[in-house]
This record gives C-alpha cells, structure tokens and sequence, in this order.
C-alpha cells in the first residue's frame, strides 16, 4: 500500500529535492510513497502572490495569512490529518513515528515568518509537531525529518525489514554501536564476540552493548521503563560492562 505524505510550504521545490533522492527517491518510484509538495502561493490572489502580514496589536516579524493556506488546502483536499510544524507542537519522537506509518496518508504545514494566524492552528489543523524545543526559520526541515522517520518504517522503504526493529528507540533503548571491516584498524579491534559467529551471543551482546549506551548517554530512557531488570543486570554483567553507580545502588 502507498503512503500519501502531502506537504504545504512557502518552498516546494527544497521538499520535492530532499524527497527525491535516496531511499525516498527510491521508495517513491517503487510505489511505496507518494510525496506532494504544495506552495502556498497558489491560491493567492494578488499580483505579488501575498502570503503574510503584520500581527494585530504590533510586534516583530511578519505572519502567514489564513485566507492563502485555508484556500490551498482546500482545493488540494488533502489526507488527514493535517499537522502544523511549530515549535508548541508535542514532541517528534518514534513512538508517533509509528503512529503516523500506521496510516494511509497524512499532510504537514510549514510555519514561516512569525508562526501561522490562529485560525490555522485553532480550525484547519488537526494536530501540531515540533522536533524540539529549538527554533527553525520555517517547517520545512521538520517536515523532512518527519517524513524520512515515517517513510523507513514502511514496508518496502528499507532494503532489509529488519533494520527499523534494531535501530535507536525501537525498544526504548539506544542503539547498540556498529563495526566493519576492517576487523583491526590502527590497533583498534572489533570486539570479539562479534566475529564469534555465534548469532545468539551476538544477539546477547548488542543488547547489552545498548542498555549500557543508553545508561551513559540517555538515562531517562530507562527511568521510563521502570528501571533495570534483573535479566538486565545479569546481561551487562555477563559481558562485563559497569552500570553506573545511581543503578548499581538501586534496589534489585
């Protein structure tokens, strides 16, 4: 089944470019996507194709009229839902990555200037995303991101259909670090177990190799799954990798 991802931005041609190549480019000819890029000019009305204005009561900056956006989106009559990329929107991760891969289509619009008028949030849009909390000139890198993260979760996008089930946030965790070859490069060595060609140590190991990564880099991952295991513990001391000491002191 295709995946419809329809995109409205002050900039089309910056999405059709970054879509068109690699793994999207790929999937896209294949049939597993189909990426529209819209501008929002083309419902203007006035010869210099006016997208913004200045906000009520003063300020800095300028803001994205309703009438251009309401009338683009309403004659394109795009898949819904239809989210905004701001900056107040709940936080991109891969849980709603899947969410969104779980659908048959949905649409993103791209804030420029100032931010949107209200009434684009408050009654055109059904949801809002933003990566973080950091500000971007406009959506359009936001909307690449979400795209990119939605597309490979797809079946067909990737070449191996495992690859999205090992990868960073899958389970919850990190993932576990990557070697090639060379087995040995400048005294650097592969770890062993690696070359061992037992795939259920193998197996073993990256998931413990990823619990410690994401012990010393992102801690609050585990906080969320309720602490460390039994299982676990016994997995990281099974190949000798130290649990700092906020978890070895916790209760087991």
């Amino acid at each position: 089944m295709t995946l419809r991802i329809d995109v409205f931005t002050l900039f089309p041609d910056l999405v059709k470019g970054y879509t068109g190549e690699s793994i999207l480019g790929r999937a896209t000819t294949a049939g597993h996507l189909d990426i529209r890029a819209h501008d929002l000019r083309m419902a203007t009305t006035d010869a210099h194709q006016t997208v913004d204005d200045s906000p009520f009561g003063g300020g800095a900056g300028m803001v994205m009229m309703p009438e251009p956006v309401f009338a683009t989106v309403e004659q394109v009559k795009p898949p819904r839902p239809l989210i905004l990329l701001c900056p107040t929107g709940r936080t991109f991760d891969q849980s709603l990555a899947v969410e969104l891969a779980a659908l048959e289509g949905f649409s993103l619009l791209c804030g420029r200037y100032e931010g949107v008028d209200e009434r684009i949030r408050s009654e055109l849009c059904d949801d809002e995303i933003s990566l973080g909390d950091f500000v971007l000139a406009g959506g359009e890198l936001a909307a690449l991101a979400v795209i990119e993260a939605v597309a490979r979760l797809r079946p067909g996008v990737l070449g191996n259909s495992a690859s999205p089930k090992d990868e960073s946030f899958s389970d919850g965790l990190l993932e576990y670090p990557h070697w090639t070859r060379p087995a040995e490069f400048r005294g650097m060595k592969v770890p062993e177990v690696l070359l061992s060609g037992d795939h259920a140590r193998v197996a073993r190991w990256r998931r413990a190799a990823a619990l410690a990564h994401t012990l010393e880099r992102r801690p609050d991952l585990i906080d969320r799954q309720g602490g460390l295991s039994d299982a676990d513990r016994d997995l990281l001391d099974e190949f000798s990798m130290s649990v700092p000491e906020r978890w070895d002191q916790s209760v087991r």
